[in-house]
């Protein structure tokens, strides 16, 4: 208005010259004040004080031109006041309150004693100066409790934070596969374990379940479908080991559609283990007080029939039945009680090299195999192996020497070892040059007391997967054909390996 020449009654009527320095000054300071906010120089304190201070002397000088407090300067004042005491301690917005008091009294006296128009107001003066002290003790109360109210947001927000920072945390270190999709099939969480469970060997963040876990896709597909509660069983395309599947159907009105569960069923066996080695345990003290006294007591009258002078050829192949079937009993009594009395797990890092050395010089020497009867390749040679080496021996050597009885080619016996890519895991095939097994036999092979050899016990692959399970490891068939079979032991994972 001052450049236009338009400034409208009772502003700087008195003096507009003052008036429009004043007016210029202010605009000035307001652009300087700007830029010292935004790079926050000098300290917040003194720029508070400054404004407040320079807003009260400008806002006086600009009622002091005008026609006095009847110009409603007056009212600019207690903003001004107020501001600052918003901003400010409780001792500053008394401060404020008084200076801008003084300020008012000081000009209504000045204009006393040196001009006559307009005329002092002293009451209106003391009003407003109540009316600055007011405002400065309520502004200050209701700063105090906004920023109470501000610190308890932030501690909320600091909480809520560690909160969330604790569930991710939880999540991530969970046993449990956890994968949370939203309604559309994306991946919006998917913690280390599921990862690991599925295959990944990167980070998946909203993505299409179908593209990353195919096999999951169909059954999340097949679960919406008919609302199945009923966990299931596969084995992803990129891991080499079963997984248990359970989803849940999330709140709808949340961004999450579905979360889904996985669980190693390795681990689930493993948990399930105790239960069994405890009913094996029973059963194992069971069989050895019925049978193995009688057992014991066959076998010694067979042998002493054995020893008869009167017994001829055709009694003497009876006896040998009778004793053979003996010893097969008691080996059978034996396998029961090593499960039932088998100790826990004590898994220590090794590397495989020095370890399969020393194994298969030994497994040759008692097995009396003619050199270069087996080979064996690492890739790379310096792979590490979490298990506890004397389960390892045990479960290594009932797969040699099944290998050994069935495989007809030379050489009889083939180890590979090597590390899986996709998960890390480091990985141990066992490979005869057999017939290989039937397709009616394996889906039993693993079971206890099934075998295909008259004279096998049926126990030693089941007792192999056991002691791998007990390791957090696993044993599979991994190839079959007419030309051998290949058994599989997957480790569990170490620290990352080396290439």
């Amino acid at each position: 208005m001052i450049w236009i020449g338009h400034v409208p009654q009772p502003l700087g009527v008195y003096d507009s010259r003052l008036f429009s320095i004043v007016a210029y000054f202010y605009l000035i300071f307001s652009i300087v004040i700007g830029f010292a906010v935004k790079f926050q120089t000098p300290r917040y304190n003194l720029q508070v004080a400054g404004q407040v201070l320079v807003d009260i002397a400008a806002i006086t000088l600009m009622m002091y031109a005008s026609a006095g407090l009847s110009s409603g300067f007056g009212m600019l004042l207690v903003i001004a006041v107020a501001g600052g005491s918003i901003l400010s301690t409780r001792r500053m917005a008394i401060l404020f309150a008084a200076i801008a008091a003084l300020v008012v009294l000081g000009q209504e006296i000045y204009v006393q004693f040196t001009r006559y128009y307009p005329p002092p107001n002293y009451p209106h003066a003391g009003l407003l100066g109540i009316t600055f002290f007011i405002t400065a003790i309520l502004g200050h109360i209701l700063s105090a409790r906004v920023e109470k109210s501000e610190a308890l947001a932030k501690q909320r927000a600091v909480d809520l934070e560690s909160l969330a920072n604790l569930n991710e945390h939880i999540v991530q270190r969970m046993q449990s596969g956890i994968v949370v999709l939203d309604d559309e099939g994306r991946v919006r969480l998917l913690n280390e374990s599921a990862r690991a469970l599925l295959g990944l060997d990167r980070e998946i963040y909203h993505e299409p379940l179908a593209d990353i876990a195919p096999e999951l896709s169909a059954r999340l597909n097949e679960w919406l479908k008919h609302k199945n509660g009923r966990a299931i069983i596969i084995r992803p395309q990129k891991s080499e080991i079963d997984v248990q599947v359970s989803f849940t159907r999330l709140k709808p009105d949340t961004k999450f559609g579905t979360l889904v569960f996985l669980e190693d069923v390795a681990s689930l066996r493993q948990r399930a283990q105790h239960m069994k080695l405890a009913s094996l345990g029973r059963l194992a003290a069971s069989i050895a007080h019925e049978v193995r006294n009688p057992l014991g007591a066959i076998s010694h009258a067979g042998q002493l029939l054995s020893e008869s002078k009167s017994i001829n050829g055709e009694e003497n192949r009876l006896i040998q039945i009778i004793m053979e079937h003996s010893r097969r009993m008691n080996t059978i009594i034996e396998n029961v009680q090593q499960i039932s009395r088998r100790g826990s797990a004590t898994p220590k890092q090794f590397k495989i090299k020095t370890w399969l050395d020393n194994f298969i010089q030994e497994f040759i020497v008692q097995q009396k195999l003619a050199p270069g009867a087996i080979e064996y390749s690492l890739e790379p040679e310096d792979i590490n192996v979490c298990m506890d080496p004397s389960q390892l021996h045990q479960i290594l050597w009932n797969l040699s020497e099944n290998a050994v009885r069935y495989s007809n080619g030379f050489p009889i016996l083939e180890y590979k070892c090597s590390i899986k890519k996709e998960t890390d895991r480091p990985y141990l095939d066992v490979i005869d040059h057999g017939p290989g097994i039937a397709d009616e036999a394996i889906e039993h092979i693993f079971e206890p007391f099934f075998t295909m050899n008259s004279t096998g016990s049926g126990l030693g692959l089941y007792i192999s997967r056991e002691l791998c399970e007990a390791n957090q490891a696993s044993l599979s068939l991994h190839s079959n054909s007419n030309k051998g079979c290949c058994f599989r032991i997957n480790f569990p994972h170490t620290a990352r390996q080396h290439n």
